[in-house]
């Protein structure tokens, strides 16, 4: 019984982990990468269609992002969709190909921007902590119904943290690696 309660703890925990960083690879820096584009919705006959659906997103240069639209009849359509995001990206369409042009951060737009990926990761330690909580409250329900023995609910409670620990050490080390990569010019 304790060993489910440890695994199910371990893998919410990672899962908070994991959405922690596909949600901070979504926050723009200076550089291009094909994943600042994976927020973008195209209406594609009648249908909101991710854009990595519809076209093959490659980095031309460190500044530049260039989509191949597998249908010329919906490069309108994935230029506008691109225009209307909220990213602050003007695309440039040549035919089939579609350049994104990625300007440069101003420092008041990456200091804010770290403040948004702090919020994102004070929310992962939050969902952690939140596992952590959810963890001990069904060991001392175990306790309650004499299924384990104190002594097992505290070593089982010492795994749990050490789990919270290890999670909690690996947002920081995502939000530490991703500060970096904001305030690099």
């Amino acid at each position: 019984m304790i060993k489910e309660i440890l695994a199910d703890a371990k893998d919410r925990m990672k899962k908070s982990v994991d959405a922690l960083q596909s949600q901070m690879s979504k926050v723009r820096t200076g550089r291009a990468h094909p994943s600042i584009l994976d927020g973008v919705m195209v209406p594609y006959y009648g249908t909101d269609t991710p854009l990595k659906q519809l076209a093959n997103i490659t980095v031309e240069d460190s500044r530049t992002l260039t989509i191949t639209v597998f249908d010329k009849s919906s490069s309108g359509a994935v230029e506008k969709a691109i225009l209307t995001s909220d990213l602050g990206l003007n695309p440039a369409a040549a035919g089939t190909v579609i350049r994104v042009p990625l300007p440069p951060l101003t420092e008041e737009r990456r200091k804010d921007l770290v403040k948004v990926v702090r919020n994102e990761a004070e929310g992962g330690r939050v969902a952690v902590r939140n596992i952590r909580r959810d963890a001990n409250n069904d060991l001392k329900e175990l306790l309650k119904e004499k299924e384990i023995t104190e002594d097992e609910e505290r070593r089982a409670q010492d795994d749990i943290q050490k789990l919270t620990d290890e999670s909690v050490k690996a947002i920081d080390a995502l939000l530490a690696a991703k500060e970096a990569e904001l305030m690099e010019v």
